[in-house]
Parts: C-alpha cells; sequence; structure tokens
C-alpha cells in the first residue's frame, strides 16, 4: 500500500523562515494506534525517530484523547487513533506539482437546521445553568468524490492557501487538510522548548468591496461576542500549557488579531511558553489535546456535551495533522532536538474507499471515494442561530469552491475588430484570478484576445474570455444578435439566495444559481434579482439600473452583485448613481435598464 505524503506547513516559530512545502515517498515505516493505550507509544516512537534525524508525518484522532485523560469522553473512533509514518527524508515539492485530472465532489449530506437549532438550544440552556461558558459544536457532511483525490487537494489549496496544508494518503483514508490554523509549533531544547499555539476564534464574512471588507475586519476585532468566545480559549490554552511549562513563561504576545482569509475573517491569539527540560513530543499533546478551540471550556464538560449532541465520531476532523522532525544539528549524544508543528484540522476533507469506478483499463471511469467534511463554530451565550447558521455556510464556501472545476468568465464585445472596454475586462479577470489562487499573465491574455479580433475583423461578435487554474487562457467568438429594445424584464419569484456568494461578486462559469431563475416566459428578456432582506441585486447576466424619484439608480456592491464593466462605466459617467432599492419600491420606479458591457444601455420594462 503507498503512504505518500505532502505537507506544505508555516513555520511560525521561526521568523522569515520558508515554507516547509516537502513530498514523502516509501516509509521505512508505518506507527498505528488502534486502541487508545496505545497512542503514547506511538507518540513516544514518533518523537525517538525525529531524535534519531527522521521526519514523521500523521494525524491523531479527535477520539484519541481520553488516553491523555480519561474524562474528555468521546465517541468511539472509526478509524485509527493515530497515524504516522516515518520517512529517512523529504523530497522538495515542485512548484508545478499539480494533477490537471478534474475532480468533482457532489455533497448529498449536510446538516439540517432544525438539529441545529435544538442543539444551540440545549447548549445555551447549559451555560445559562452556569454548566460551562463555550462548546464547539460541529456537524459532517457527505458526499461522493469523482475523478483525482491529488486533483481535489489541489483544487482546496487554491481555495484555501497558506496556513497548515497536508496530504496524508493513511491507509484506508485519505486525509486532505488545508487548515489555516495552527494547534501549536513546538522547537524542542535541553534547556527548555519554545512553545507556540495559535488559537483560531471568531469569524466574520469577507466584504463585496475593500470599504465593506475593512468593516468587517473592524467589527470583529471590537465585537464584544467575538472577543469573549476568543479570550475564552486564550485562557483555556494558558491553563493547558501551564502543565509543562517552566514558571512564569506563559505568555499572549498577541491578542486579538484578525487574519484574512478568501471566504472568511478569522480572529487568532498568540500563546506561547518555555516547556520544561526533557518534555516529550506525548507531553505536550497529553497537555494540549484537542485543542481548547474545537472542544469549548471547561474542556471536560464542554466534550461531554459534544459528545452528547453529535451523532457521530469527529474522526480526523478536530484533532491533529502535522510534521515531526529533526530541529538542528545532533548532539553529543548523537541525538537531534525535536520541532513539531500540528495544524487543528479544520477545512479538512476525509476520503474513504479510494478505488476506480465501473470497467477496467483505458475503459476505467474515474477514481470514487466517500468524501466527508466538518464544519462547526464556539457557541457562547450571546450566540444566535441565524448568525450562526450563517457562519456555517461562509466556513464551508472553500470546499464548495474547490468541489467542481471551474473558469474565470469574461465576455466582451467585439465589433468590426475592435473590442469595448477590453482594458476594464482583463483586469477584473486578473482580480478574480487573484481571489480564487489561478494563476494569470495578463500579455497571454491580451494575445488571446488579439488573435480574436484579427480572426473576426467583420461584423458584431460576443467573445467569451476563459482562464483556467492553470494560468492557460482561450477566446471564443459567437455572432451577436441585435436585440429589439425595450427588453421585457421579470421579477424573481423568490429571493436570490447566493447573492453574497464569491461567485456572484466573480464572474466565472459556476452559474447554475443565476439558470435556475433564467426566464422561462417567452420574450422576457433576463430577471431581476433580490437578495433575502428584500433588496433588488441584478440581473441573470447583466447589471439592473431604475429610475426613481428622478434619477437613475443602480444597487450598490453590498447588496450582493456582480460588478459589471457596464455598470462601471455608467457609474463613471454619471449616468447613474448608487442606491439601495428595494421589491418594496418598485411601484415607485419610472423607467428600467439593463446595464452590461456587451450589450451596453438597453431600455427595459418589468413585468407586473
Amino acid at each position: 500500500m503507498t503512504h505518500s505524503c505532502h505537507i506544505d506547513f508555516t513555520q511560525p516559530l521561526t521568523a522569515g523562515a520558508t515554507r516547509l512545502r516537502h513530498r514523502f515517498e516509501a516509509p521505512r515505516e508505518v506507527l498505528v494506534a488502534h486502541a487508545l493505550h496505545e497512542v503514547r507509544s506511538v507518540l513516544d516512537a514518533v518523537f525517538a525517530a525525529a531524535q534519531q534525524g527522521r521526519w514523521c508525518v500523521g494525524h491523531v484522532r479527535y477520539e484519541a484523547a481520553p488516553a491523555f485523560d480519561a474524562a474528555l469522553q468521546t465517541h468511539a473512533a472509526d478509524g485509527p487513533l493515530a497515524w504516522f509514518a516515518v520517512y529517512d527524508a523529504p523530497q522538495p515539492e515542485a512548484d508545478d506539482a499539480t494533477d490537471t485530472a478534474p475532480a468533482q465532489v457532489v455533497w448529498n449530506d449536510s446538516p439540517e437546521r432544525e438539529a441545529f437549532d435544538a442543539a444551540l438550544a440545549q447548549i445555551q440552556q447549559a451555560i445559562a445553568a452556569g454548566e460551562l461558558y463555550q462548546v464547539n459544536y460541529t456537524a459532517p457532511f457527505r458526499g461522493t468524490l469523482q475523478g483525482s483525490p491529488q486533483a481535489l487537494f489541489a483544487a482546496l489549496l487554491r481555495a484555501q492557501p497558506g496556513g497548515y496544508a497536508a496530504y496524508l494518503q493513511a491507509g484506508d483514508e485519505q486525509v486532505l487538510s488545508v487548515s489555516p490554523e495552527l494547534f501549536f509549533d513546538w522547537h524542542d531544547a535541553p534547556e527548555g522548548g519554545t512553545l507556540l499555539a495559535r488559537p483560531m476564534k471568531g469569524t466574520a464574512p469577507r466584504g463585496a468591496t475593500p470599504e465593506q471588507d475593512a468593516q468587517q475586519a473592524e467589527h470583529l476585532r471590537t465585537a464584544p461576542k467575538e472577543r469573549a468566545e476568543n479570550v475564552m480559549i486564550v485562557d483555556l490554552l494558558r491553563n493547558d500549557m501551564s502543565r509543562i511549562a517552566l514558571p512564569h513563561s506563559v505568555q499572549v504576545p498577541a491578542l486579538f488579531a484578525t487574519q484574512a482569509l478568501p471566504t472568511v475573517w478569522q480572529m487568532t491569539s498568540d500563546v506561547t511558553a518555555r516547556t520544561r527540560p526533557s518534555t516529550t513530543l506525548t507531553d505536550v499533546f497529553a497537555a494540549l489535546f484537542p485543542c481548547g478551540s474545537v472542544t469549548g471550556a471547561p474542556k471536560v464538560r464542554a466534550m461531554q456535551m459534544i459528545r452528547a449532541l453529535e451523532p457521530a465520531p469527529r474522526g480526523v476532523y478536530c484533532g491533529a495533522v502535522g510534521v515531526v522532525r529533526p530541529g538542528g544539528a545532533a548532539g553529543p549524544d548523537g541525538l537531534h532536538p525535536v520541532a513539531a508543528t500540528f495544524n487543528v484540522p479544520i477545512r479538512t476533507v476525509v476520503l474513504r474507499g479510494v478505488g476506480t469506478g465501473a470497467g477496467s483499463g483505458a475503459d476505467a471511469s474515474p477514481v470514487v471515494a466517500e468524501a466527508t467534511c466538518g464544519i462547526g463554530s464556539g457557541i457562547t451565550s450571546g450566540a444566535e442561530a441565524g448568525a450562526e447558521w450563517a457562519e456555517w455556510h461562509h466556513k464551508r464556501a472553500f470546499v464548495e469552491r474547490a468541489s467542481a472545476p471551474f473558469e474565470v468568465l469574461e465576455t466582451l464585445g467585439l465589433h468590426h475588430g475592435k473590442f469595448v472596454h477590453a482594458d476594464q475586462h482583463v483586469r477584473r479577470m486578473g482580480e478574480a484570478a487573484a481571489h480564487f489562487g489561478f494563476a494569470f499573465n495578463a500579455h497571454a491574455v491580451r494575445q488571446e484576445l488579439q488573435i480574436a479580433a484579427l480572426q473576426h475583423r467583420d461584423g458584431d461578435w460576443r467573445v467569451r474570455l476563459l482562464l483556467a487554474a492553470d494560468g492557460s487562457s482561450r477566446a471564443e467568438a459567437f455572432a451577436l444578435q441585435t436585440t429589439a429594445v425595450p427588453v421585457r424584464l421579470q421579477l424573481a419569484p423568490r429571493p436570490f439566495a447566493a447573492a453574497h456568494s464569491e461567485f456572484v461578486r466573480y464572474k466565472t462559469t459556476r452559474r447554475a444559481h443565476y439558470a435556475a431563475f433564467a426566464p422561462t416566459t417567452p420574450g422576457v428578456f433576463d430577471t431581476v434579482l433580490w437578495n433575502e432582506a428584500g433588496e433588488i441585486t441584478e440581473g441573470t447576466f447583466g447589471n439592473i439600473a431604475a429610475l426613481i424619484d428622478g434619477r437613475w439608480v443602480t444597487p450598490p456592491l453590498s447588496c450582493g452583485l456582480l460588478p459589471g464593466v457596464g455598470r462601471a462605466v455608467a457609474l463613471q459617467d454619471g449616468h447613474v448613481v448608487e442606491a439601495v432599492l428595494r421589491v418594496a419600491d418598485i411601484p415607485r420606479v419610472q423607467g428600467w435598464a439593463f446595464i452590461n458591457s456587451l450589450r451596453g444601455w438597453l431600455d427595459a420594462t418589468l413585468d407586473a
């Protein structure tokens, strides 16, 4: 059985250090704990191997907690409690090491809102009764992978870059972790080691504009509920660290820092300590595991409630995934100091049953596997069910982004060999590429447009400019038919739930959320969408303007819409101004317009 692994970790204790970007092949041995009494022995063996100059990559399951303290209650484990592959040395990870094979996950099981609300009510009752301060409540959602696990990992890395990423082929499981959260970074030393924990507690969604984004970050830094959630866990970590720390060495050098992730802002704090001489890896785990950020406080009571409320084991999710390695030159005794870096495996997908589909050889269907991903949040006395539910959706955006291939898309008008607003479209494509982690070469993209222009010197054309994740681009041209005005619009029959999605803020080929609102009535040109707050947003393939109170207005980006190029030009020219327009305002509207770069400004009517 293959036990290859990849890691892409920061080294937070070493200022200016390069990332640990390595792959590992052919382990000299694999250390596995199937029973609680074996966990400490496995960690001892990992520590000893690192002292001898070897590298160990693996995970510890959440359900291993009772191995360190019998009071920490969990469900029975559904796999190895600890798994580590031991390697003689790492190999450098190639910068272009990607799998171009497609990968798609269809998620067919997700938490139910009713069960979520009921669990929150029980937690808050316990908090009100003084039993605890916080509980980290989680739930899995499940699906089926078709395609390459390596391609899925590459997509997850693009969706959640940086942090502490690991790909483990761990026996019957494959662990794809792109966690941004550090559990601990520990560097051993004869006179006392250095230990850093960086719990991540407190969440806010990213804003639709730079101004709104800055407001969200400031709100996160200052919100009493978020600060309380964070400081509870900081206090818990301080207490846990003190078990292995030199006296008076536990410090909090950074409190309430905000970290920008692709879909959310997260609040983090740093807790540091000097560990006592002769501390071992097992000692560190016994003191800290599981991380307080995924349990709550007090830890014992929080874990009791987690077991009562969550119907199944968490598994690798909320456990620890990391690398243990020599941390310097060997001493006179021939042993190396040890360095260990572990993440808290949130933002983690676990695959089981990996194998080929029907057929064999060239006729075989893609690799298939069962996929599981956990999502959770810290529940405090001030938590509101609606806000926490929304937080879960924001947090799972990373895996939804990675679950199916897509391309960044721009649609341009080409008239007699001349593109309209080409610079603006290329710039917007670059912004989308940066957001999604796609490679982007503006010169190559412009060359594709130049070729399309040379091939279509006459007539009017609709050009689709597409950018793949690897940076490859292409342009597709289609004859553009004249549009008769005024065009008919219809109002969407229900709110557009995806209004604030990143796949609305950025234009891509993932457009099922728009397609669901495409007009079905003959003669209707487009659908006017509105968000769950009753605010009009846009059409399914263009922006909307309305004449109200004697001025043309278009919804601001904060309502949840694509920043269209045609819209931007109309704003710059002073033809429209931004203003919130609600469904309730429709009777007051004196005129309508559809706007996009391809067709320009089209007068419109709205079906009553």
